[in-house]
């Protein structure tokens, strides 16, 4: 339906992701992760890696297809119909991968990334603490630098494949000068599973079930200096490039609530009452217009903003934080949408509604609130309004035509207008 947003060979990948889901993936599978009957789902990632589909942004010499961003949003959404906790195991090598492609060795590359989108290692990003969510700059796990080696010690929590990841890639402290900006306290390392990280606790969650998400502590851990990812103490930068891919694939994994948008729609063409289909009343039908064009709103800001992503835009980081807040927003106004049209038979697990419903509360949460998307919007677009070089464009484009009514007002024109006001 929304192929003249994608190139021939990225609709191709959209049809291959849509058979995987189809014919790889059972009912019953899900409802086994729903009920914790699986912890990590290893079998689901190592078919993935069968049908050449982790990595899919990431050079061919490591196992990836080299695509776009916008071909990885394109098989996210496709994803993203069979929940979030599947939806996470399927776009973590886009997170974990970004940082070992762009700021990893070549070493670190053939040991870690390559195995990972061959399906043979699992891994996962160990960024929140007990202490704080969003104060990712406050973290207190701690990495000493001894010799050839760094001792680790600390905790996170909500790592999604605790239980069931090969390796870890961790955000901890590494500069102790109490004068550092907190910008240059952290570095990023790659951790393997062993002695001295432990699974604490695993937590019972309301959905995204079967992800093996728990708590981590690291007691003394041994990590070999040439585990640092990107350079001592630039943790910082490791973390804004990683936003990307955790925030866009949120997103687009949100988008795949049409299928409970798709299942409300036949189950009301089918349902009868007072003599005719339900469909027919506009307490439902305006239901289901109201979440098309928010779901297609939603779908066109995520293209957009991996449209962004891979032309390098300048505000590429306003657009994907948009992107984050209003899909997930979305997803869940179109659930809350699809049960209300299903009615009771809805709210039980007879269909899978009421798990999309537990699941996609999920998505104003993790990877960033939406009250965080709300600061990083806001803050972006107040620096490029204001910075000279936005104010020059203006004034550039007045001198190029002076007679053009529809100008951009400079700031004595809006003082004139809006008095000191402004």
């Amino acid at each position: 339906m929304y192929d003249f947003l994608i190139t021939p060979e990225e609709q191709e990948l959209k049809k291959e992701v849509r058979r995987f889901v189809r014919e790889e993936i059972t009912s019953e599978f899900l409802r086994k992760m729903d009920r914790n009957e699986i912890t990590y789902p290893r079998d689901f990632v190592e078919k993935l890696a069968a049908k050449g589909l982790r990595g899919i942004r990431f050079p061919k010499k490591y196992g990836g297809r080299g695509m776009s961003w916008v071909a990885e949003v394109t098989a996210t959404e496709e994803i993203g119909c069979l929940g979030m906790a599947l939806g996470c195991a399927f776009v973590m090598p886009s997170i974990v991968g970004e940082a070992l492609n762009v700021f990893g060795t070549e070493e670190q590359k053939e040991k870690y990334l390559k195995p990972y989108i061959e399906g043979k290692l699992v891994a996962a990003e160990a960024l929140t603490e007990p202490r704080g969510g969003s104060d990712f700059f406050g973290a207190m796990t701690r990495a000493e630098l001894k010799g050839d080696h760094f001792i680790l010690n600390g905790m996170k929590r909500f790592v999604v494949g605790a239980d069931g990841a090969d390796f870890f890639v961790v955000y901890c402290k590494t500069n102790f000068d109490p004068n550092a900006h907190k910008y240059s306290r952290l570095s990023l390392l790659i951790v393997d599973k062993g002695p001295g990280v432990e699974t604490e606790y695993l937590y019972g969650l309301l959905g995204c079930r079967g992800g093996g998400t728990g708590r981590l502590v690291f007691r003394d851990v041994k990590v070999p200096k040439e585990n640092l990812l990107g350079e001592l103490h630039g943790g910082t930068l490791c973390f804004n490039r990683m936003m990307i891919p955790e925030r866009l694939t949120s997103a687009a994994g949100c988008l795949g609530v049409w299928g409970a948008l798709d299942l409300a729609v036949r189950y009301s063409n089918k349902r009868r009452t007072f003599g005719k289909e339900i469909r027919n009343y506009q307490g439902i039908s305006f239901k289901i217009a109201d979440s098309i064009t928010q779901l297609d709103a939603a779908r066109a800001l995520c293209f957009m903003a991996a449209k962004a992503v891979d032309e390098n835009y300048p505000n590429v980081r306003r657009i994907v934080s948009e992107a984050k807040r209003f899909t997930t927003e979305i997803a869940w106004d179109v659930v809350n949408n699809a049960m209300q049209v299903m009615g009771g038979i809805g709210y039980t697990d007879v269909y899978p509604i009421e798990r999309a419903l537990r699941d996609i509360r999920l998505g104003m949460i993790w990877t960033g609130t939406s009250e965080i998307m709300n600061l990083m919007i806001q803050h972006e677009y107040y620096n490029q309004v204001l910075s000279p070089d936005y104010d020059r464009r203006i004034m550039e484009d007045d001198a190029m035509n002076p007679d053009n009514s529809e100008r951009c007002f400079t700031d004595k024109d809006m003082q004139s207008v809006f008095g000191d006001g402004i």
